[in-house]
């Protein structure tokens, strides 16, 4: 199995810019969907952003298309979650996660939490205004 590692988070003023990374350990994203979830204080989590590995198919919450990218590296078995134009708003702890039930069509249910088996323990991102 997978186990998937964030790290990347920090404290920053809105209007800039911070890239999360999601490292996978035990095994590769191959045949994974890899998504990217955030809490933030008193509010549930939400679904973010996604990648079909093999694809490279991406799939954005409203909020952050347009301002967010999410890609991957696969020498490093990585998948990044570039963040621009940061508003306070965005404060949250980001969690990434891996799905290796891959056989729903994407993005369909890998915008909420049921498909996704394995999660980091989150990095705090911190925007203030």
């Amino acid at each position: 199995q997978v186990q998937v590692v964030e790290s990347g988070g920090g404290a920053v003023q809105a209007g800039d810019s911070l890239r999360l990374s999601c490292t996978a350990s035990g095994r590769t994203f191959d045949d994974y969907v890899v998504g990217w979830f955030r809490q933030a204080p008193g509010k549930d989590r939400e679904f973010v952003a996604a990648t079909r590995w093999r694809s490279g198919s991406t799939h954005y919450a409203l909020f952050a298309a347009g301002r967010f990218a999410i890609s991957r590296d696969n020498a490093k078995n990585t998948v990044y979650l570039q963040m621009n134009s940061l508003k306070p708003e965005d404060t949250a702890v980001y969690y990434c996660a891996a799905a290796a039930r891959t056989y729903y069509p994407f993005p369909s249910l890998y915008t909420g939490e049921s498909p996704y088996g394995y999660w980091g323990q989150g990095t705090q991102v911190t925007v203030s205004s």
